[in-house]
């Protein structure tokens, strides 16, 4: 037994209302960048849908994680290290920016600008790619709440693996939301694709990172992550992808995504596991047995051999407890609620699920009958209009037991709270129903339902023995300066709209709402080029040219062309 850490997280689908507040403040922590217009550490699909990139799913073409050989060896899909050799200069199978979408903002100096007409001017989408015209045909989640679901949906690459019976008409359609980051896997493709050995997962908390100095651009690893998390920074030609916000895991502060999500369904914590079972897991011949497997290579934190076998592995004390009070462990592995995404990928992927029930009590609720009633319940979730075996093929490689096991005792754990909140007398057999008690399916409901944020975020700190200095604010990180892989150095870097958001500054949510400076666009080239998405009202004054002149400032009264002489410098660009 090798004893070691792995920062997990586990999202319950319930509570994702589609909001996308995750990704939007990921995408000003992370992703504001030259270069990284397109990409989004953390996005928000609805499915069914195609997600982001397009069929990303589709491991037929994009020959993404691990396969078995005959005689039972794990080997990647897109092949070992001859192939890669032979493709290293012009790897064939990567998606293309029309598999993501080609970014964009408006041109808004033409509703400021434009003369007096009959017809209301219109701001026209710009390429943030060529600063010219371009036509809107897809995006990050261009089928948002199924709003293509007649052209799109049959290019799903999990409904395409279902039969004829479900029903793709909208009147009936089902959907519902799906984030996802990188999964920061225990078997990571990405990594063992990665030719310069770039790619690399941390040995004291599982994460895995990209060392940008060591990275040659070859995006291999964009070809082996199945879940296409890795992306490809065409301004600097190195790879990168999401941290899991390491900076702030160190300092014992939850992930960003997990900070600002309304919802509260992100759950953050240790999982202690067997590093000498990854191997046998990921090899497991049946795909529909690849969830136990993973589950059998997780340890039970409590226990006092694996206890003193995460002592002698070097393992810290609080890591420890962290793990024993960790909320992913009783998700995962004592409730087993919890369903990893596509296992039969072979990462033994560290970021799983809660699946839906709430389209079940719908779909009961709305037939006349008790929504929280055990027996109906029970015998709604084979009819639910989410069919099961659509979330088999996401969860658990087409098996469709575990998840039904899953959603009865989510439906258990709503009926036994429904007699708890009422006074009534409550029915043993509603837990025993699902091998659970009564006591237990109250810590899972107060886990779930009403879980305060200590409860949610179990985050033990860094160890700093062996480190100099431990700052929230990575300094030696490469993507700070002028020129390096992340261009997040001096104001002026970028196009005509604006491509970063400022000077990299501290990751904390505290900091990240305080620092005026934070959201403040580079600089306004021309007077014609007024950055909206970036303008930070914080900041005091809005850009020169936004809004007329007020009286007593300069320009006031000398019509819509007068330029403000304010500190943003309006009489310079003129």
């Amino acid at each position: 037994m090798r004893v070691m850490a792995q920062m997990s997280m586990v999202m319950n689908l319930d509570k994702c209302i589609g909001c996308h507040t995750c990704s939007v403040t990921c995408k000003q922590a992370w992703t504001n960048r030259a270069g990284m217009e397109y990409v989004w550490f953390n996005n928000v699909e609805t499915r069914p849908g195609l997600g982001y990139p397009r069929t990303y799913e589709d491991q037929d073409r994009w020959e993404g994680g691990w396969t078995l050989t005959r005689r039972g060896r794990l080997k990647l899909k897109a092949g070992g290290r001859f192939s890669k050799l032979l493709n290293i200069f012009a790897n064939p199978v990567l998606p293309d920016i029309d598999d993501y979408y080609e970014p964009w903002t408006y041109d808004y100096d033409m509703l400021l600008s434009a003369p007096q007409g009959e017809h209301t001017p219109v701001a026209r989408p710009k390429s943030l790619l060529t600063g010219e015209d371009m036509a809107i045909r897809w995006s990050a989640n261009w089928d948002d709440d199924l709003g293509g679901s007649g052209e799109y949906l049959q290019d799903d690459p999990v409904l395409k693996k279902m039969s004829a019976r479900v029903k793709n008409d909208f009147e009936n359609a089902f959907m519902f939301y799906l984030p996802r980051i990188c999964e920061h896997c225990l078997n990571p493709a990405c990594v063992a694709s990665c030719p310069s050995g770039a790619m690399y997962k941390r040995a004291e908390d599982g994460i895995v990172l990209v060392d940008q100095d060591a990275c040659r651009g070859w995006r291999m690893c964009v070809t082996g992550c199945p879940y296409k998390k890795v992306y490809f920074n065409h301004r600097t030609g190195k790879a990168e992808k999401c941290t899991m916000c390491y900076p702030r895991l160190e300092v014992g502060q939850p992930t960003v995504c997990s900070e600002t999500c309304v919802g509260r369904l992100r759950y953050l914590g240790l999982v202690l596991y067997d590093a000498d079972k990854v191997l046998e897991a990921a090899s497991v011949t049946d795909e529909t047995a690849l969830l136990e497997a993973q589950r059998s290579v997780f340890l039970d934190p409590r226990d006092p051999e694996v206890v003193a076998a995460a002592r002698r592995d070097g393992i810290a004390e609080d890591w420890i407890e962290a793990a024993q009070n960790s909320p992913i462990w009783k998700l995962i592995s004592v409730y087993e609620v919890a369903l990893p995404l596509h296992p039969e990928y072979r990462t033994l992927p560290m970021v799983w699920y809660v699946p839906p029930l709430s389209p079940v009590v719908d779909v009961v609720t709305d037939s006349g009958n008790d929504g929280e009633d055990a027996p109906t319940l029970f015998h709604a979730i084979d009819r639910l209009r989410i069919p099961i075996g659509y979330l088999a093929e996401l969860f658990t490689a087409g098996d469709p037991e575990p998840v039904v096991a899953s959603l009865q005792r989510l439906a258990a754990m709503r009926a036994h709270m429904r007699n708890v909140n009422l006074g009534t007398e409550q029915d043993p057999r509603i837990a025993a129903s699902v091998g659970m008690d009564g006591a237990t399916i109250e810590e899972m409901h107060r886990l779930l339902a009403i879980a305060k944020y200590e409860d949610r975020y179990v985050i033990p700190t860094a160890h700093v023995e062996t480190a100099r200095e431990l700052e929230e604010l990575g300094s030696g990180c490469s993507l700070d300066v002028d020129g390096g892989p992340g261009m997040g150095g001096p104001r002026g870097v970028g196009g005509p709209f604006g491509s970063s958001s400022g000077t990299p500054m501290r990751a904390t949510v505290e900091s990240f709402h305080a620092l005026k400076a934070r959201q403040r666009a580079d600089t306004i080239p021309t007077a014609s080029r007024v950055n909206l998405l970036n303008w930070d009202t914080a900041a005091g004054e809005p850009p020169a040219g936004v809004f007329p002149p007020r009286p007593g400032e300069p320009g006031y009264g000398e019509g819509p062309e007068a330029s403000r002489g304010d500190e943003h410098g309006g009489d310079e660009h003129r």
